[in-house]
Parts: structure tokens; C-alpha cells; sequence
């Protein structure tokens, strides 16, 4: 019985031992090991730590426990703002397309209204450029900063991309702004300590914390990325466009959604990958309004089972090739349908998500060095990572008149148009641009990258045609678009 009861306040005296509470003689004791030490390494699972995993231990004794990240708060919070976006809609007349009403009320204004969305952004350089979400500041009239020290200022958007959701703005002050640097987000683990950094619900800065639960996760129904870092730390809405901090105090991830079925956290929040996040920033900084990919020529699917034995792999992995494209990179590199690419510059690629995400990390004219499963061998391949080219004709036709079309902007697909409004570079046709909010074209639901392919029994296959189609005198509009990959047939009476 005394034994049981020793037994069982053992391991209870151990852990509450620390290394400042052992004396000297055992501490100092050459042959043996520090208690401490011993009792770290049997928690993290191994008799040895490697080198590599000093910096990574489970932390114990009291001293340790009562540690702050008040410091890292401190470091990093003032770099973190809110972000205010408001825009004007005009509201669609009720009577609008009604065949009796119209005549007596198609005249009539409804007077705009103002929609507001808040979310958070991170200054990462010290002149002020600012990264969002991109559907924080989505078709937004004005957009305003407000620091954590009650500073305001009225920002300039220099950069969107829906696919990626991300957004970089600019602001303005003759002082330098306080940053909170980009880290390497190739270099986290899963488990590792990150603090969440936003304004959830408009209530003010919040600092949660957690670790990375999860990484390159996919297929997250977000937006087009694939390739989130999941975290536990709370996120909530408001939080959008936050900073995921690590222990260094680096941004290694935008904050931008989570999984919830109430609209709270329930623990499975995704952010950004600050690799992407640097990508992104730097066209920004040479100039550009949108985030320009490099091109390989050559389109991917996943490898199922079934391909994956077919290939003789030992597993399902990798990206496979759907299609190359003439005269393009991947082409003239010997890449050919059906090959498997496994490694991009030695990182493993598990899917197209990630050897999309590797690829947006290079620069363009740089040379990247593919593994390729081809004909049952692997071998490396130098691939050269070029703009993707504009196309035949890159002029953008406003259309104007009376149609249900009016007050749209398209343009003729090309792969570099196509690249940078998120559709797959061998798309073609007249694409949608852009639509004026206050249009009959908005008005009738039309998008943004909604691909015009035939109206009223003609086929449109550039600007021009669907220019002269929409001029006709028609009171009836029968038409076909492309939407997500899908086909859509609608007739509408204007």
C-alpha cells in the first residue's frame, strides 16, 4: 500500500521540480544528466534532442510557465490596423423589367445606399504599404486605415487579387510607419506557437493564441488559393487580414478565413502564407495593379489512385500534366502530357495547389529546376519562368447603348489575361473585365471573368462583335456565358 501511494506522487514530484530548485552537486554533475533536460527530452519523445530542435521544446517548471507574450505584443501589435471600406450601390428599381410597370416607372431613381466592411490589414513597410483581404476593400469607393494609436488616414489601393485574396494599400505620413516584418512561412512547423493579431467583431485589436494546427491545406472553399496555413488561435469575423505572428515576431501568414457552422471560431482558422504574401507586396512595388504569375504553359490535375498505379508510384502525389501549350516554357523543356511533376527546386509537391503556390514564389525570368516522373523515370528538368504572353489583341471595349450588356468592359482572352483574372490560361473567348456598378449590366447580375460566348444565335469571339451584337434593337436578349467552368443559357426581356 506505502509503495502504491509512492508510486503515485512520483511523477507529481518530478514535475514539480525545476532546474533552479536542484542542488548544485546533481546540476553540476559531469556524468549525469540535467533533470530538466532529461525530463524535456522524455516529453518531446526522444533519449537525444537533435541540434536542429533546441529552440523547440514543451515548455515546464513554474518559471516557465508564467512567461508573457506581452514583449512580442508589444513589437508587433502597432503595426497591425483595422481597415474601414464603404462604396455606394445603386439600388435596381422594383418595377425594372417587368412588362406592365416599366412603362410608368422605368424612369424612376432609387436612391444609392452605402454598404461598409471592416477587417484588419498589416503594414509591412515602413513607407505604408498596407496587405488586406481582398474582400474586406472588394468594389470599395473609399477606404480608410486606422492605426492602433488612433491615427487615420485614407489609403490608395495598389494592388487586388480575388484569387489569392489578397490586397496591398498605400497611405501616407511624414513619419515612418511602425512594420511588422514578413518571415520565411516555409520554415514553420506543425505545432509551433502563433499569435493571431486583428479586430474581431470591431471591438479592437485582439491578440489570440495558438499553434500551427495544420499545413498546405487545400480545397478549403475560400477562394482559388490552396495552400493555408491552419491554426487554433482564434479568428474570427473582423480578424480578416490580420497577422499570424510567430515567436520571432514575423508575419508568417495573413489571417483571411475561417471554418465555422455558427460564425464564431470552433479552432480551424486559415491564413495566408507570408512567401505568398512577399510576392505579392514586391509587384506592388514595381508598379503593378494586379499579381503577375510566372508562366509555365502547361495546365495540371491531381494524381488519383487509379494513375498513381498506372504509374507505377508508390503512393498518389505530385501534379500531372493535362495539357502543354505550343511554344510555351514547359514545351520547350521536353515537359509532355502525362508526366508527373514530384519537386520544384527540391521541395516535394503533393498536389497542383502546391506546385501552383511554389511557382508564384519565383521570379520571373529566373530558372527553376522541375523532377519529373516521365515513361517510369525521374529525372530534373531547367525550366525558364517567363511573363505570360498578352495575345493578339489586349484592348479593352466599354460597352454602352441599350442592352442588357451595357456598361460592361471585355476584352479578349489571352493566357496573360487570363492569368490575371484568375481563369485558366487556356481559356478562350471575350471575357468580362469589369462592370460598372451603377449599370443595367449590374443590374442584371453579369461578373467580372463571366466569358461571353454567343448571344442572340451569334457566336462573340471578339470585343468587336459582341460590341456590334449588343448595339441591335432588340427588346428580348437570348445569351450564353461562361461562369466558374459552367455554361449558362438566359433570356432576359430590356
Amino acid at each position: 500500500m506505502r509503495h502504491a501511494v509512492i508510486a503515485r506522487l512520483f511523477p507529481i514530484f518530478l514535475l514539480a521540480l525545476s532546474p533552479m530548485s536542484m542542488s548544485p552537486a546533481i546540476a553540476q554533475d559531469s556524468g549525469a544528466k540535467d533533470l530538466g533536460q532529461a525530463l524535456s527530452d522524455l516529453l518531446r519523445g526522444s533519449e537525444a534532442a537533435p541540434e536542429t530542435d533546441v529552440a523547440r521544446r514543451v515548455p515546464f517548471g513554474q518559471a516557465e510557465v508564467q512567461l508573457s507574450y506581452a514583449p512580442l505584443v508589444k513589437a508587433t501589435g502597432p503595426a497591425v490596423v483595422n481597415v474601414y471600406a464603404s462604396q455606394q450601390v445603386r439600388a435596381r428599381s422594383p418595377f425594372a423589367g417587368d412588362p406592365f410597370f416599366e412603362r410608368f416607372f422605368s424612369q424612376q431613381q432609387m436612391p444609392p445606399r452605402v454598404q461598409s466592411s471592416l477587417g484588419s490589414g498589416v503594414i509591412v513597410d515602413p513607407s505604408g504599404f498596407v496587405v488586406t483581404n481582398y474582400h474586406v476593400i472588394r468594389d470599395a469607393d473609399q477606404v480608410r486605415v486606422a492605426m492602433s494609436d488612433g491615427r487615420e488616414f485614407t489609403s490608395t489601393i495598389l494592388l487586388k487579387d480575388e484569387s489569392l485574396d489578397l490586397a496591398v494599400l498605400k497611405i501616407e505620413s511624414d513619419q515612418p510607419f511602425p512594420v511588422a516584418p514578413l518571415g520565411d512561412s516555409d520554415a514553420l512547423e506543425v505545432g509551433d506557437l502563433v499569435l493571431a493579431i486583428g479586430n474581431p467583431f470591431g471591438v479592437g485589436q485582439t491578440t489570440t493564441s495558438g499553434i500551427v494546427s495544420a499545413l498546405a491545406r487545400t480545397h478549403v472553399g475560400v477562394n482559388d488559393f490552396g495552400f493555408f496555413i491552419q491554426t487554433d488561435a482564434a479568428i474570427n469575423p473582423g480578424n480578416s487580414g490580420g497577422a499570424l505572428i510567430s515567436m520571432s515576431g514575423e508575419v508568417i501568414g495573413i489571417n483571411t478565413a475561417i471554418y465555422s457552422q455558427s460564425g464564431g471560431s470552433i479552432g480551424i482558422g486559415f491564413a495566408i502564407p507570408a512567401n505568398i504574401v512577399g510576392a505579392v507586396v514586391d509587384s506592388a512595388r514595381n508598379g503593378l495593379d494586379y499579381f503577375e504569375r510566372p508562366f509555365v504553359g502547361a495546365t495540371f490535375e491531381s494524381v488519383t489512385a487509379q494513375v498513381a498505379e498506372a504509374l507505377g508510384m508508390p503512393r498518389p502525389s505530385g501534379a500531372l500534366v493535362k495539357a502543354v501549350l505550343p511554344d510555351g516554357p514547359a514545351a520547350a523543356a521536353g515537359i509532355r502530357p502525362g508526366d508527373v511533376v514530384l519537386a520544384l527546386n527540391g521541395a516535394a509537391i503533393e498536389h497542383p495547389d502546391a506546385l501552383g503556390y511554389r511557382l508564384a514564389t519565383q521570379t520571373i525570368g529566373s530558372t527553376s529546376t522541375l523532377t519529373v516522373l516521365s515513361q517510369g523515370r525521374e529525372r530534373e528538368i531547367e525550366i525558364e519562368l517567363v511573363r505570360a504572353p498578352e495575345g493578339a489583341s489586349s484592348e479593352e471595349v466599354v460597352i454602352d447603348g441599350r442592352s442588357p450588356f451595357a456598361g460592361v468592359k471585355v476584352a479578349e482572352l489571352s493566357p496573360r489575361l487570363a492569368q490575371r483574372i484568375g481563369l485558366g490560361v487556356e481559356t478562350k473567348g471575350v471575357v468580362i473585365v469589369e462592370v460598372d456598378r451603377r449599370s443595367p449590366a449590374a443590374g442584371f447580375g453579369f461578373r467580372p471573368r463571366d466569358v461571353v460566348i454567343e448571344i442572340n444565335g451569334v457566336a462573340i469571339d471578339t470585343p468587336a462583335k459582341l460590341r456590334e451584337v449588343a448595339m441591335t434593337d432588340s427588346r428580348w436578349w437570348r445569351f450564353t456565358i461562361q461562369r466558374d467552368g459552367r455554361q449558362m443559357n438566359q433570356i432576359l426581356r430590356y
